[in-house]
């Protein structure tokens, strides 16, 4: 039976954080072997943010490093940077007008970033579109994400469904899939929002390149609560939950096994054995993740392979949206 498809990208805009090691990138090697998959760096989305170009250059690489450090085999999945696929924004402006401007208005992260700054420009309007039309183009079965993308992914099937009601049945509408163990990994100092990498002087940020010195220091202050008993109520106790969360996914154990573990603990043992889980857990991955970087010749052969996999079916699949909608193709 043919294998199914799914489709996962990750915006350059930043270090890799534990959270998106956990929610996505731990995962794909796995998901990689039983997934015809395509894993893309989301550097067109990061141009939303107007980043520094010599930082969102190697940034890209860096995400492509720890790719394979976590294990990926670019044999057995499509790895590619999506502004060397042209598909991308040629589908995205077709997309643009099968999306209604009210559901795009309604995209929460849009309405949030609104609210925190006077300058929102159009690509972060537009954003949700692109990520659909990211998705749309590969035939895409699955897309798993974490829970603040999940609303995008909705509008990514209604588009789809939209599109083919209109046009004809041209698109696969995707089903969305959230990680349950480690969906959302919070932040130690605010742990009521999502680790964020935009910001690599927060101290409640563990990042992939963190030395096991700075890993310690950073758990060790993470917030908790005077209670001092450790169990798991993400309305009551989020900080003492998280860090729960976070060693669950290390050691590979569900909550309740967590929970039981450290049930007698009091909050210094508790801190002491997630930062140790951390820091175990990331060592090969950081050795391999720093020698890769190293050699970007590699890292760029690799990128050439995932680039000309990517645009054979993204190519044909433009070709197959235009025809339908009446554009000239043009002849060889």
């Amino acid at each position: 039976m043919e294998k199914k498809t799914l489709y996962t990208a990750i915006k350059p805009t930043g270090v890799l954080t534990l959270g998106g090691y956990i929610g996505v990138a731990q995962s794909l090697k796995e998901l990689s072997e039983e997934y015809n998959s395509y894993i893309c760096i989301a550097d067109l989305h990061a141009l939303t943010i107007n980043p520094d170009p010599a930082e969102l250059r190697e940034n890209s690489y860096r995400l492509v490093a720890m790719y394979l450090a976590v294990g990926l085999d670019p044999d057995k999945c499509t790895l590619y940077v999506q502004s060397h696929v042209d598909a991308h924004s040629k589908v995205a402006w077709v997309l643009n007008n099968y999306t209604m401007f009210g559901e795009a208005s309604r995209m929460t992260q849009f309405k949030d970033y609104q609210a925190k700054s006077k300058d929102t420009n159009v690509g972060i309007f537009d954003y949700p579109v692109l990520m659909a039309g990211d998705i749309l183009l590969y035939d895409t079965d699955i897309v798993p994400v974490g829970l603040d993308q999940k609303q995008h992914v909705e509008l990514a099937r209604n588009i789809a469904i939209r599109f083919n009601h209109k046009v004809g049945e041209t698109f696969v509408v995707p089903d969305v899939v959230v990680r349950k163990n480690g969906a959302k990994i919070c932040g130690l100092q605010d742990p009521t929002k999502k680790m964020s990498k935009s910001d690599r002087t927060d101290t409640g940020c563990i990042y992939i390149e963190d030395s096991p010195e700075v890993i310690l220091k950073k758990v060790k202050k993470a917030v908790t609560d005077s209670e001092g008993k450790v169990y798991f109520d993400p309305e009551n106790k989020p900080g003492v939950s998280n860090l729960l969360t976070i060693y669950s996914a290390m050691k590979g154990v569900t909550i309740e096994e967590a929970s039981d573990h450290f049930k007698d603990a009091n909050y210094g043992t508790l801190k002491t054995e997630v930062a140790e889980s951390i820091i175990s857990n990331l060592e090969p991955v950081q050795k391999k993740y720093f020698e890769l970087l190293e050699n970007k010749d590699y890292l760029d052969e690799i990128l050439v392979r995932g680039r000309k996999k990517a645009e054979e079916k993204a190519n044909a699949k433009i070709t197959e949206i235009y025809s339908k909608l009446g554009l000239v193709l043009p002849k060889n």
